[in-house]
């Protein structure tokens, strides 16, 4: 019995890494490699250095808007007037509280997040999009192979800090079992730097798996993005095909060949035009060249620029019109003058060098 191979098969299959066209393309739909754990804990850790600080600055201050409460405010007359004023130096008194422990999370989000993907502005992820409603396709998201990684992951997380908070709290516990000894004050100062510790060490063990998960979670995209060899030769042909792509390419070309030129005139031996239309540039070496080459050439605007150039470096500028006319239809630029043009280019050159020697 006989087997019928079908290579399409195995050109369909992602096996290549992705061009930098497809990487570009998955940046500008906001498809990077991104782990929300690491935003997590890196906020968190920002928010607890903070707390850890000035926490008894915080204790102060909450204390104080407490006592000035009670103080100014609970033997006045309300009135609209007490209640605005009332309102207003608390909301400013909470605001010093709450700022820094905001501006921590938010530098910290800022730095997670560059951190990992860059800078990024798109709406791509915010459109509307059908399938993201689509039953059979959200019932597939649930039971696929990613569904059962975050599981994992989330158990992992799990045990890992419980395992450090159960861990932290043992190694303290007689500490914290005589705060029954301890007054209001000093039980709270110490049961808040018992948390604040035992979130840090709490958070520092999610980073460590949050940094795993940015591992895993670059080597999903990078596996998400991957292309079939059909896919790279469709690419290459859609890019290639595409005019506006080969008139930018074309028009680089140009421009580079162009400065190109205009850096050799300066070095060349004499300029020979028509004079108003033509200017043909040759350069001659005895000792490496067998021949004059054209270094540089050009028509109209073109050919005045040329001889601006020329006149700007001191390179000896001959009128010769059926000369400039055919050697620029007959030579092309970094190419040896045709055989024919010996004689007259060298009686030119002749004329240039005696010019040379009366100067």
């Amino acid at each position: 019995m006989l087997f019928v191979l079908d290579l399409q098969f195995f050109a369909g299959e992602k096996t290549e890494k992705a061009t930098p066209k497809k990487r570009q393309d998955a940046r500008k739909k906001g498809q990077t490699a991104k782990s929300q754990d690491i935003n997590t804990s890196v906020i968190l850790l920002s928010v607890l250095f903070v707390l850890l600080f000035i926490g008894p600055n915080i204790l102060d201050n909450i204390l104080r808007i407490f006592h000035e409460t009670y103080e100014e405010y609970v033997f006045q007359e309300i009135t609209e007037k007490t209640i605005q004023t009332m309102t207003i130096e608390l909301l400013q008194e909470l605001g010093k509280i709450i700022g820094p422990v905001l501006l921590a999370g938010f530098i910290g989000a800022l730095i997670a997040n560059y951190a990992q993907v860059g800078f990024i502005s798109t709406t791509e992820p915010l459109k509307m999009k059908l399938e993201k409603i689509d039953p059979i396709k959200g019932f597939k998201r649930i039971f696929s192979l990613r569904a059962i990684v975050e599981l994992l992951k989330s158990i992992l997380k799990i045990t890992v800090i419980g395992t450090i908070t159960f861990a932290f709290l043992w190694f303290h516990m007689n500490e914290i079992l005589n705060l029954i000894f301890k007054s209001a004050g000093i039980s709270l100062s110490v049961i808040g730097s018992v948390a604040i510790k035992m979130s840090l060490f709490a958070t520092g063990g999610l980073l460590a798996l949050a940094l795993l998960d940015y591992m895993y979670q670059k080597y999903d995209f990078e596996k998400s993005i991957r292309m079939s060899k059909q896919d790279i030769k469709d690419e290459f042909k859609n890019t290639e095909g595409d005019p506006l792509i080969k008139s930018k390419r074309k028009q680089r070309q140009r421009e580079m060949a162009m400065r190109r030129m205009m850096q050799e005139i300066p070095e060349a031996d004499v300029v020979i035009t028509n004079p108003t239309h033509y200017a043909v540039v040759l350069k001659y070496d005895d000792n490496k060249m067998d021949a004059p080459i054209v270094v540089a050439k050009g028509v109209d605007y073109l050919a005045q620029k040329i001889k601006y150039i020329a006149k700007e470096n001191g390179v000896v500028i001959v009128e010769n019109r059926p000369l400039a006319r055919s050697l620029y239809s007959q030579t092309e630029i970094g190419q040896v003058i045709p055989e024919e043009f010996f004689k007259a280019v060298a009686e030119v050159l002749a004329y240039v060098y005696r010019l040379k020697k009366k100067v």
